[in-house]
């Protein structure tokens, strides 16, 4: 028969126990249980046929448990601030005042140009994808005029606004 995974007793079996059963997150809990049943002296393949956990998560677990002590169990995802933004607020500010200007080739800017100045000012590539959400935080968007139907006729546009405004009121809503 296998043998049980050894722990070092930073809790009690009580404890342990307790803090399964009287945890309101489901990762917690779900941490305790693992730790309290090996700790009872269930082996890993055990514990696993019992929490649907994989031995390889309950051996970390059971190593982060020996390491820090309870410290370790619980969900650690909101402890991870993630990558550091691209820009710091020095070059966001001064984004900001290149985007008040036109663009070197002229018209606006629009995703492709935010990220080639991007590029040009880290030294590195900078996706469009990037660019764009950039803009998006400056809530800049493409202002043009859509473009003109080269057949148009501007009476009968004018003819078919004043119309069409009197359709819209005589409609039942």
């Amino acid at each position: 028969m296998p043998s049980s995974l050894k722990l070092k007793s930073h809790l009690s079996l009580e404890e342990l126990k307790q803090r399964y059963r009287n945890s309101c997150d489901s990762v917690e809990r779900s941490h305790y249980q693992i730790i309290w049943l090996l700790a009872s002296g269930k082996t890993v393949a055990e514990v696993s046929s019992i929490t649907n956990y994989s031995t390889k998560w309950i051996y970390k677990l059971a190593s982060r448990y020996n390491h820090l002590g309870e410290e370790g169990l619980g969900d650690r995802r909101h402890q991870n601030q993630g990558n550091k933004p691209l820009l710091d607020d020095v070059q966001l500010a001064h984004l900001w005042q290149r985007l008040q200007t036109p663009p070197v080739d002229g018209g606006l800017w629009n995703s492709r140009k935010v990220a080639d100045w991007m590029s040009e000012l880290l030294e590195r590539p900078v996706s469009k994808q990037r660019g764009w959400e950039y803009l998006r935080g400056y809530e800049l968007r493409l202002k043009q005029p859509r473009p003109a139907h080269t057949e148009s006729d501007p009476f009968e546009q004018e003819k078919w606004k004043k119309t069409s405004k009197q359709i819209s009121k005589t409609m039942p809503r």
